[in-house]
């Protein structure tokens, strides 16, 4: 067996054995053009970020009557706010009138009205139009078929998700139901920001690029000095399962060599509030198409690849602490997010080495092992949802002369 399943029973983790790959499964990764097509990246911000629910913030980010924090992708703009009466609701960050931006600032707060910057425009909070400026002038305009257009939200454990067009995607709380037992210790609905969502990274490359090496723990031997002090003889991905994905690690027991991580292990157990062993273990929930979930003993981080343009991705994301946090917490909370910060930073050279590859005259395809089989089910839900890419050649219209 190549890893182990977790199975939740009465709030008790047990660890079971799971299948390895089938013998004989595809070992290639995706075709080397899907990485630098102009055509499929199009298609796939309409196809994939349009249609499926992305991680905005954590409710704590906006805790106000009129807090709002934004959110971009591809051609969609939204805008999440708290109304006046506290229910989160989102938006169409877009002016009915001309389709200005009615918030420019990543997050803020709005005291009474959201007012578009361009001619005044305003709009309630629950999104109805309040009043447009020198309305003389826009004769017969009925308030009631004006206000912005509303975007799809659900709420799971204090997480707020959005999804810009239906889709055959299953609800939040079915996608996720699976882990809520694992996720209950955490009380993820009573966490608080620790300095809002930020963008970390922007990086020259494929978003796929991004997800292709944070799939897999094959790498974390070789690349991650720190991940593999803490747990990396211990770490295990699951196969993505419709759309979801769970990845371990359980902290190894020998004493570490770096003082971050041997002074992070000592802090950690002192703290008595998860069961074994989620004391000790780092878990990420990764969600299809882009985002990840990670619950330390310390803290509860998300992070997501956000694509700007085919060779652009954006890393955005978040650290939240719990309410009740001790002084061992927010210590271990700090090398929590410093083991982070280096291993983001050699994931980002990693992913920009590989990224480059399908433009050598030299590479051809890759070749998977089975502790990337998380990789491999990962590709398989693209190609369901676009079995384009599954083509070996870039098919003749989606090339950018077709296009054209």
């Amino acid at each position: 067996k190549i890893n182990e399943s977790l199975k939740f029973k009465s709030g008790v983790i047990m660890q079971t054995n799971i299948n390895t790959p089938p013998k004989n499964w595809d070992r290639r990764g995706l075709p080397t053009w899907t990485y630098k097509s102009q055509g499929l990246f199009d298609i796939e911000l309409k196809k994939i970020f349009r249609t499926h629910w992305q991680l905005v913030c954590h409710q704590s980010d906006i805790p106000d009557r009129g807090s709002y924090s934004t959110f971009d992708v591809g051609g969609d703009r939204a805008i999440i706010i708290r109304g006046n009466d506290d229910k989160i609701r989102a938006f169409h960050n877009l002016c009915r009138h001309r389709g200005s931006r009615v918030v420019s600032a990543p997050n803020g707060r709005c005291k009474h009205a959201i007012t578009c910057p361009f001619h005044g425009w305003s709009y309630n909070l629950d999104g109805s139009l309040r009043g447009v400026s020198r309305p003389q002038y826009l004769p017969n305009l009925n308030k009631q078929d004006w206000g912005l257009k509303a975007i799809e939200t659900e709420i799971w454990n204090g997480f707020i998700f959005i999804r810009f067009e239906k889709s055959q995607q299953p609800s939040v709380n079915d996608l996720l139901g699976r882990f809520s037992e694992l996720v209950a210790p955490y009380q993820l609905e009573k966490l608080t920001g620790t300095g809002g969502v930020f963008v970390f990274a922007d990086v020259a490359a494929n978003w796929k690029s991004m997800r292709d090496v944070d799939n897999e723990g094959y790498h974390v031997a070789t690349a991650h000095p720190s991940l593999h002090e803490l747990y990396g003889k211990n770490y295990y991905d699951e196969p993505y399962e419709n759309g979801t994905s769970l990845s371990v690690g359980k902290f190894n027991k020998s004493s570490p060599s770096g003082w971050s991580v041997s002074l992070y292990k000592k802090l950690v157990a002192q703290l008595n509030y998860l069961p074994d062993p989620q004391s000790s273990a780092w878990y990420y929930i990764g969600i299809f198409p882009n985002t990840v979930i990670g619950l330390y003993p310390d803290s509860v981080i998300f992070y997501q690849d956000i694509p700007v343009g085919l060779k652009q991705t954006k890393q955005r994301g978040a650290v939240y602490k719990h309410n009740n946090e001790s002084r061992q917490m927010r210590a271990a909370r700090y090398l929590s997010g410093r083991i982070d910060g280096l291993t983001a930073d050699e994931d980002l050279q990693l992913t920009k080495w590989v990224d480059e590859a399908p433009d050598s005259s030299g590479f051809e395809e890759t070749i998977l092992s089975d502790l990337e089989y998380g990789v491999y089910t990962y590709h398989n839900h693209l190609r369901q949802i676009l079995p384009v890419i599954g083509e070996e050649r870039e098919p003749r219209v989606l090339t950018k002369t077709e296009k054209s």
